[in-house]
């Protein structure tokens, strides 16, 4: 159970709904002969004593018409409304108002796009997903801050459950993106859903292809934000929604045993990993869809030996061949984000070798060069990766991990090796030998490279223009006078 401070009915004296905007439109409704109502995730977050700025109202009438009202009142520069669905938006001070008139809703078979009747608050409860965000508390001048509460959604706020308030079937068949929903808020709040719920989402589960891939997205993005996104793909995951939605992950569940020799199961290893990144990703769901794709390509890089076992040679380069295409089907973007967790995809395991093995310069300039300014965050995904039960081996690790990060740092003092531009340009090696743009004007560029990476010439013009010289002569080029 969730203690709550206040479980009492009223909330009149509450000073987030003495604010000097609700306070307004109170006084606006009152005038214009509307009921209004604060209702839904606010009212939620008010009694769990989380922090909101969406606020949402309803009101017995038009919500465009008392939008607009308010509006002229607060003198905000502009309304947002949209006819089709009957609401408005405010932004002031930072925060959301949404408006919308009290209404009834049906629903066609095939679709999540509702037939609208003008209703009645009751009308209009009856409607909301779940019985916490069913709460509505009335800025009405005879009943100010009361709660109204018509299924119980105070108590499971306090038994910390997720509940339809009518028949779970038909609240799912209605809209299927409540089924996201229900798991997406269990993961923000650590709720559980509710037996006959949860049943119905299993039952309901392929009533979700008919929601659109950008709300399935966003719902997904919201659990990976999460302070526990393990719970909510696991919730995923037995309700049969993950295999539809994100097929990919579902592969990496399960343990496959040959000749007594088994691998552990890389969907919760995976997930475990994800979790362990949320305290260093806290504004950076990039890092933490890196944790979740970081091991995507193992099952059909999985194969069997005798003399080594199990393995997955080249997951890492598969894993990062896929994510473009992962991205284009969840319709995430295709820009640099995407090429940040492709890229921290295909160099997770570069750091975990560099701990089992003598750290050479060489091995840490490339490191460099390759993770360039998302060298950090591939360490912190590299350090969520270390998932082993044995705490003496993980001690180990990321003992390992403070050497190479130490050698990491003092080699880029030396060097400046991250972010890497070559000290003599293709135009200077032109210039030196009088030649045209040809390959070996590239095979210059790739040797000095090669030769500062390995240690043998000292990142700075002088030494890298000696170092062209010398290869450029073997080369059969000649110094122009």
């Amino acid at each position: 159970m969730v203690r709550l401070k206040s479980l009492e009915n009223n909330y009149s004296n509450h000073s987030l709904i003495n604010t000097q905007a609700i306070q307004l439109i109170s006084e606006v409704a009152f005038d214009a002969n509307q009921q209004v109502y604060l209702i839904g995730g606010y009212v939620r977050d008010l009694i769990l004593e989380r922090k909101s700025d969406d606020l949402d109202f309803v009101t017995v009438g038009s919500g465009i018409d008392l939008a607009k009202k308010v509006g002229e009142k607060l003198k905000v520069k502009q309304v947002s409304f949209f006819k089709n669905f009957g609401t408005a938006m405010i932004n002031f001070q930072n925060k959301e108002y949404q408006f919308v008139g009290a209404r009834k809703e049906s629903y066609r078979e095939n679709s999540r796009n509702p037939i609208v009747e003008n209703g009645t608050l009751e009308d209009d409860q009856n409607r909301r997903d779940f019985t916490i965000n069913a709460l509505a508390i009335s800025l009405n001048k005879n009943d100010f801050g009361q709660l109204i509460d018509p299924f119980n959604g105070i108590n499971d706020l306090a038994a910390k459950l997720i509940k339809t308030p009518l028949n779970p079937d038909i609240t799912f068949s209605d809209d299927p993106l409540r089924m996201l929903r229900a798991i997406r808020f269990a993961s923000q709040l650590n709720f559980k859903i509710e037996k006959l719920t949860f049943e119905s989402i299993i039952k309901n589960a392929n009533r979700i292809e008919i929601i659109s891939q950008e709300r399935v997205t966003e719902e997904l993005q919201k659990i990976i934000k999460s302070n526990s996104p393990s719970y909510g793909f696991k919730l995923l995951e037995k309700s049969g929604i993950l295999e539809i939605i994100f097929p990919e992950f579902t592969k990496l569940k399960g343990v496959e045993i040959i000749n007594g020799k088994g691998h552990k199961d890389n969907f919760y290893h995976t997930l475990t990993v994800l979790d362990n990144i949320v305290p260093f990703s806290k504004n950076n769901v990039w890092l933490r869809w890196s944790a979740l794709l970081h091991d995507i390509a193992k099952p059909p890089t999985k194969r069997f030996s005798k003399k080594s076992g199990w393995t997955f040679h080249g997951h890492e380069d598969k894993g990062a061949r896929m994510v473009p295409q992962i991205f284009k089907n969840l319709k995430l973007p295709l820009d640099n984000k995407m090429k940040y967790v492709q890229k921290l995809v295909q160099l997770h395991l570069r750091p975990i070798a560099l701990t089992k093995e003598e750290i050479t310069d060489s091995a840490i300039r490339r490191l460099l060069f390759d993770a360039g300014d998302d060298l950090e965050d591939l360490m912190k995904l590299c350090r969520a990766d270390i998932t082993s039960k044995n705490k003496d081996k993980v001690k180990k690790y990321l003992q390992r991990f403070d050497d190479v990060e130490s050698k990491l740092k003092t080699l880029e003092d030396q060097d400046k090796i991250r972010n890497w531009q070559p000290p003599i340009t293709g135009e200077e090696i032109m210039n030196t030998f009088g030649i045209k743009p040809s390959k070996e004007v590239g095979i210059l560029k790739h040797a000095i490279k090669e030769a500062i990476l390995d240690g043998l010439v000292k990142n700075n013009p002088k030494d890298a223009y000696d170092y062209i010289l010398k290869r450029g002569v073997e080369l059969g080029l000649k110094i122009k006078k």
